[in-house]
């Protein structure tokens, strides 16, 4: 049976991903003090990081409406299930309205299949999810089995941060001025992760970069084992080859079977600045 992939703008996608199979991604909105833009439609991803540094600001991020995504569901085939995979309700309204715009669909037309998820995370977590559920339909999984593993799964997720700079939560609001001078001052950087209800939390302070990005790889370790069964995730803002460096170095210590590389979204960019990182992988441990 032919099951339709579906996620948002919260998610960051490989190309290796969208070269095996079609997913629906329904893009956020960016509001800059010039104008409002759909990510990725209106806006890629090089623009969006040169008109932050030429504007020296950061946009306010929105969901996709009820409506964006009512508007995705029609465009699927009635035959065809759907499973969206939503970025975290910790974090965004967008879970919400994917259910608002999956029960407006619903009321015209009673007989489809649709389920969406919260993932409790974002970025490179959503990709690993969607890498799953791609497997899984290729198992011929039914609908009802994949939709309970990707559950499961979601409960299984950890997800991991590390920021280089802060100036994106200064410039935005969540750490104030004095504090980041302070933090900038002392070389702080922060390790953070994904909460077991998806909102982000600060883990650990650890001075220095190179300590951080130690640390970072050193609480894989904490979280899960038998690493051969499993596959690692990873997503950077604007650092390709940092993300290189530390994936290799992780790889060396973790022998993951497998591993995916990309970009970080408008989003995820948003929050985490230059040179953040983000990794996601299952602490299942079996």
């Amino acid at each position: 049976m032919h099951i339709q992939l579906m996620t948002d703008g919260g998610a960051d996608i490989p190309q290796r991903l969208l070269r095996k199979t079609e997913i629906i991604q329904v893009p956020l909105y960016l509001h800059f003090s010039d104008g409002q833009y759909k990510s990725d439609v209106d806006l890629d991803l090089p623009t969006f990081h040169k008109k932050i540094k030429e504007m020296n600001e950061l946009p306010r991020s929105a969901a996709p409406s009820p409506n964006d995504f009512y508007e995705a569901y029609k465009q699927v085939s009635k035959q065809t299930p759907i499973l969206m995979l939503s970025l975290t309700k910790g974090l965004s309204s967008t879970y919400e309205n994917a259910v608002m715009g999956m029960n407006m669909l619903l009321e015209e037309e009673p007989d489809r299949i649709i389920e969406v998820i919260n993932t409790k995370t974002a970025s490179c977590g959503i990709a690993l999810l969607l890498h799953e559920a791609i497997n899984k339909i290729e198992d011929n999984y039914s609908f009802g089995e994949l939709v309970d593993h990707i559950h499961y799964l979601v409960e299984h997720t950890t997800t991991l941060f590390v920021l280089k700079t802060l100036e994106n939560l200064v410039l935005g609001g969540r750490l104030d001025k004095v504090k980041g001078t302070i933090a900038k001052t002392l070389n702080i950087k922060l390790l953070m992760k994904a909460s077991e209800e998806g909102a982000i939390e600060v883990t650990e302070k650890v001075r220095g970069d190179k300590k951080s990005i130690r640390r970072f790889i050193e609480q894989i370790g904490e979280y899960t084992k038998n690493f051969e069964d499993k596959v690692i995730s990873m997503s950077h803002c604007n650092a390709e080859e940092r993300a290189k460096k530390v994936l290799a170095d992780i790889r060396s210590k973790y022998p993951f079977k497998d591993a995916y590389l990309m970009d970080t979204g408008p989003l995820i960019s948003t929050y985490g600045g230059e040179g953040a990182l983000v990794i996601s992988f299952f602490n299942t441990n079996k």
